[in-house]
């Protein structure tokens, strides 16, 4: 599924280990997430996006946020000067999930805009 589709797609409330992906899955759509990587294990996606400075930073952040917000699929983030690290993981299924890729397509297109 390609970035492109999968940011057009809404997240939808996932519970349970049947809604969490196999490894084949979640490398597909990695290949789709340029600079998005594994983490925790292989149970989260995390990406650094770089900025010039501390304003551009907040404004990334709460982009995100709103986004997360509208989706009910929030990210953990840590923050510092022009820096900000995203990381999706869905823990009610136990790692990750289709919402984790649609809302790490969604960030990638906050800032292809």
């Amino acid at each position: 599924m390609s970035q492109a589709e999968l940011a057009s797609q809404h997240c939808t409330p996932r519970r349970g280990k049947e809604h969490a992906l196999d490894r084949a899955q979640v490398d597909a759509m990695l290949a789709d997430l340029p600079g998005w990587q594994l983490a925790d294990g292989g149970k989260a996606i995390v990406k650094d996006f770089k900025f010039s400075d501390f304003h551009h930073t907040l404004g990334f952040i709460n982009a995100v946020g709103f986004m997360a917000n509208q989706e009910d699929h929030h990210p953990d983030l840590e923050a510092g000067y022009g820096h900000c690290q995203v990381l999706w993981s869905t823990h009610d299924v136990g790692g990750l999930s289709l919402n984790d890729f649609i809302c790490a397509a969604r960030v990638e297109a906050l800032l292809a805009r």
